[in-house]
């Protein structure tokens, strides 16, 4: 039966192949989500390399620890190998394994790479290739003594990892400057995974929030640290229960910047963002009038009933319009950032306050609104607008309903 791969799996099968057009790279990383296919591709496609272009040389598998290294990658390896008609034998002892078809015999070493220390385990022997599986978790030392023995001509480079910090020195220096380093650069998803079902896929996607979402789902190297809702998460998001009584919308206002606008409605003493509007002109390049973004909330409210539409109170223009069609009733919101985001906090916190699944732009939001850490108690002005209209309906609407709230500011946590 042949075996389905997807175009980023059989990219890692061929790229050092005659005739490929990543041929003359030096080496490839293939980083990304968790349960992406990354990590077997990988693994294969090296000791395929190795025993298709070399005889009597030496190789290097570096895991986190030995132990992870065989129970995520070489004790699987072997089984492949030999399922495919290669001959392997395996000294556990001096941890190292080799593969012969043929005549033709090579040595693949296996390393654990836990401490600084162990960049010691690795010196001395010259590598013609080198597989650094987790590379992220490992002390950069290591990676750079592994890089270093590998000296053989024709010899390359293979790091496979999931996503880290922004940060992170992996990223700094491999992943930022891949193109400079002849390296072919491979980001995974769940979906370059053939071998996944839809409901595996969903179940890995429930798993996760937050920025961990960000790393282990769609595979982004983004902080743990600095989010300002770091306590956000699964028990925040679900579905209205009934039909709300009173509904408000909220604005915060953009021509070039994104346009954000919620539609909330109350049931149970619980406020929802029912849906919502959101509309990027400098991504699409489509820059809207007053009047279009005024046809749009109209549209996001439909039958519904706004007791009022709370407005960005710098968005004069677009204010007066709505003010001129006559449907709705139009408050400036209240625009006091810190003691916004105290209150926006305490209602999550409280469970007053919740986001519907199909609001997919402000749960985006979530996951990338941090502080900023050059002034104190103050949000980075990027990935906020979900986030600012959100804070403009807390202070004007929902924190009234809520006078004796406890207001407690969120944990920022420094990078």
């Amino acid at each position: 039966m042949a075996l389905e791969l997807s175009d980023k799996q059989r990219r890692v099968f061929t790229w050092w192949m005659p005739g490929s057009p990543d041929r003359d790279k030096t080496g490839v990383i293939c980083d990304g989500a968790v349960r992406s296919g990354k990590t077997w591709a990988m693994s294969l496609s090296f000791a395929l390399w190795a025993m298709t272009c070399f005889d009597g040389a030496y190789f290097g598998l570096c895991g986190k620890t030995e132990k992870s290294l065989r129970r995520n990658l070489s004790d699987r390896l072997q089984a492949r190998l030999r399922a495919l008609g290669f001959t392997v034998r395996e000294s556990k002892t001096a941890s190292f394994f080799t593969v012969a078809l043929g005549r033709r015999t090579n040595r693949f070493y296996t390393f654990g790479g836990r401490d600084a220390g162990a960049a010691s385990l690795i010196q001395g022997v010259t590598l013609a290739g080198v597989l650094l599986d987790e590379c992220a978790l490992m002390p950069q030392e290591f990676v750079q003594q592994a890089v270093a023995r590998v000296s053989v001509p024709g010899s390359r480079l293979w790091f496979n990892c999931n996503p880290e910090g922004e940060n992170h020195p992996f990223k700094l220096e491999w992943i930022d400057k891949a193109e400079a380093k002849g390296l072919l650069r491979l980001t995974f998803t769940m979906a370059d995974n053939p071998a996944l079902t839809p409901e595996i896929r969903a179940r890995y996607e429930r798993m996760y929030t937050g920025a961990f979402y960000e790393r282990f789902v769609l595979g982004r190297w983004v902080s743990t640290s600095g989010l300002v809702y770091p306590f956000f998460g699964p028990r925040n998001v679900s579905f209205c229960p009934g039909t709300p009584r009173e509904y408000y919308i909220s604005c915060d206002y953009g021509t070039v910047n994104p346009m954000s606008m919620g539609l909330w409605g109350r049931v149970g003493g619980v406020w929802y963002r029912l849906r919502e509007y959101y509309h990027d002109g400098r991504k699409t390049g489509v820059q809207k009038t007053d009047e279009e973004y005024c046809d749009a909330l109209e549209t996001l409210a439909g039958d519904c009933p706004i007791r009022a539409v709370i407005v960005d109170p710098s968005a004069a223009s677009f204010i007066a319009c709505l003010r001129r069609r006559g449907r709705f009733r139009v408050i400036p919101a209240v625009n006091q950032v810190a003691d916004g985001i105290r209150r926006t906090a305490a209602l999550l916190q409280q469970g007053k306050l919740r986001i519907c699944p199909n609001c997919t732009d402000i749960l985006r939001e979530f996951t990338l609104y941090r502080w900023d850490e050059r002034r104190d108690e103050t949000p980075r002005k990027r990935d906020d607008h979900a986030m600012d209209d959100m804070r403009y309906f807390v202070q004007t609407v929902a924190a009234c309903d809520h006078a004796g709230i406890a207001v407690a500011t969120p944990e920022r946590k420094e990078n």
